[in-house]
């Protein structure tokens, strides 16, 4: 909710209830319609006590068309209930619905209708008190609204939504039966508003004109704050078109079947039918929004599966090495110290080594978790030449058994660059092992060079070549991207890596083919400077 009472676009984005009322509809409802009021009014009021002649086929019509009208408007604001959980929504909804269940009795209490002269249930004062009941509990509903809008809270359910509405709808059903009973059975009890099956009496502007509109007039006082939602903004114009429907229907001399009565009853309908238009363009535009929410939380769950395997795919690529070196390590060890003269000293360095390379391992872990986090990473001053040596001495037992040869040349006796010690030994140990698995097949030289130099705008390029199979032209470009591999036991992960890391660094990396075979992978970092 904003500050100005008006509620956050981001709120309830997919109940229509709750949303922010278009411009067309704002200027529909608050302009056009009460414009249009404003002129009917004007232009039938000099005429509304003018008596017509009564059409047969009207009051069913119209009873029909406002109880189909109330029952699927309850129909759809149930449905945005069991959505929302909203005491108000559950109230409004019971609301059309005792305002379409009354009207069960009021058309069978309706004199005239089925047979002339007489009604087929109740008395004189039934139709009329039937009525004032509707408009009187409509009303009464709208208030309750308005008042639990703007102060409840979601419902605790016990027993879920459907038990809610079902004992919702039963009590609204008692609440509907026990006045009709009421007007039916003890109609000659009730105050005397009808004189006679067209005409009311002078009470009828005590019992009925001053408790509706004063009714209709509270609804609209306390739904004028909840207008910047859809249902309060409709709402309103249903509690206003009621209210202004008072003066043309009580005054001067109340009567069924004049141009007054005929009014209010059209006016009534189409106020009605506004809110079910309303409601259904709302359904209607609501179900993009649902489509397009639905795709959006697919394609998240998706991304997540892919960051998910892409991240165990990082670790295993990553991790692997330095436990397969502290594996090799410890197996020499054994051995050496299985000797019929154990070799201590010798030992004693493995175990040294598998100490570094378990370090090595957790700094690893420590450098992927840092790529997924936002805040900045701890990045210092290093020695890249220092860094190559040290690296190189890493992985030199493995490139020994290989039968490859290391070539170290580096431009300056010390080339500063700043950047996360771990991350960047993890791109040169990828490329390095990268370059040993393209040699291993190879039956000619093997030959690794590792090379370091200064070049232009305060850059050290850092090379890897290496005298392999070499890379296919056609995978050049796509070489660096997630999940592609050239290895038939390659994850695709590795030059993804070191691309990431390398770019988080302000570099960039590529790769060329050597001469006269194998491949050459470059990178550049920044120098530091000051």
């Amino acid at each position: 909710m904003q500050a100005d009472g008006t509620p956050d676009p981001g709120d309830d984005a997919l109940v229509f209830t709750g949303a922010n009322p278009s411009r067309a509809q704002r200027l529909l409802a608050l302009g056009v319609v009460p414009g249009l009021l404003l002129l009917v009014f004007c232009t039938v009021r000099p005429f509304s006590a003018v008596q017509l002649r009564p059409v047969e086929a009207f009051v069913p019509f119209y009873v029909t068309m406002m109880f189909a009208t109330d029952v699927i408007i309850a129909v759809i604001l149930f449905s945005q209930f069991s959505i929302v959980r909203s005491r108000a929504l559950l109230v409004i909804a019971n609301g059309y619905v005792f305002a379409a269940l009354i009207l069960v009795p009021y058309i069978l209490a309706f004199p005239g209708l089925f047979e002339p002269g007489r009604a087929l249930i109740g008395g004189l004062q039934t139709t009329a008190w039937l009525y004032i009941l509707r408009h009187c509990g409509l009303a009464g509903f709208i208030c309750t609204f308005a008042v639990l809008n703007r102060t409840a809270t979601d419902m605790h359910l016990r027993g879920g939504v459907r038990r809610s509405i079902f004992l919702s709808i039963c009590g609204t059903t008692a609440i509907v039966l026990a006045l009709a009973t009421l007007c039916i059975a003890e109609h000659s009890m009730l105050p005397t508003t009808a004189v006679d099956d067209v005409h009311f009496s002078g009470g009828w502007l005590y019992y009925a004109g001053l408790p509706i509109a004063s009714l209709y007039s509270l609804a609209v006082i306390l739904l004028w704050p909840r207008r910047h939602t859809v249902l309060g903004l409709w709402l309103l114009v249903v509690a206003f078109v009621h209210l202004v429907a008072v003066p043309l229907s009580f005054f001067p001399s109340p009567s069924r079947f004049s141009v007054g009565w005929y009014t209010v009853v059209v006016i009534n309908l189409i106020a009605n039918s506004l809110v079910l238009i309303v409601l259904l363009v709302e359904i209607s535009n609501l179900y993009p929004r649902v489509m397009l929410a639905v795709r959006a939380q697919r394609r998240e769950r998706e991304a997540r599966l892919v960051t998910g395997d892409a991240v165990a795919a990082m670790i295993a690529h990553e991790v692997k090495q330095p436990l397969a070196a502290m594996i090799t390590r410890a197996e020499t060890g054994l051995q050496r110290l299985d000797q019929s003269v154990p070799d201590i000293a010798k030992a004693k360095q493995d175990i040294m080594k598998i100490v570094g390379d378990g370090h090595r391992a957790a700094g690893i872990i420590d450098s992927i978790r840092a790529n997924f986090k936002k805040d900045g990473r701890v990045r210092t001053g290093m020695d890249i030449n220092h860094l190559i040596r040290e690296t190189t001495d890493v992985i030199s037992d493995d490139l020994d058994k290989r039968r490859i040869a290391l070539e170290i040349e580096t431009g300056a006796a010390s080339l500063v660059v700043t950047g996360n010690r771990t991350q960047v030994q993890q791109v040169l140990l990828n490329l390095i092992a990268n370059a040993a698995d393209s040699m291993a097949a190879d039956e000619g030289d093997r030959i690794l060079t590792v090379r370091s130099q200064l070049v232009e705008n305060d850059e050290v390029l850092v090379s890897v070549a290496d005298t392999g199979k070499g890379i296919d032209p056609q995978d050049l470009d796509r070489i660096f991207n997630p999940l592609f591999t050239t290895k038939t036991d390659g994850m695709g992960m590795g030059l993804s890596i070191c691309r990431s890391i390398i770019e988080a660094h302000g570099g960039s990396i590529w790769v060329t083919p050597n001469n006269p075979k194998g491949a050459v992978f470059q990178f550049t970092l920044s120098l530091e400077t000051g």
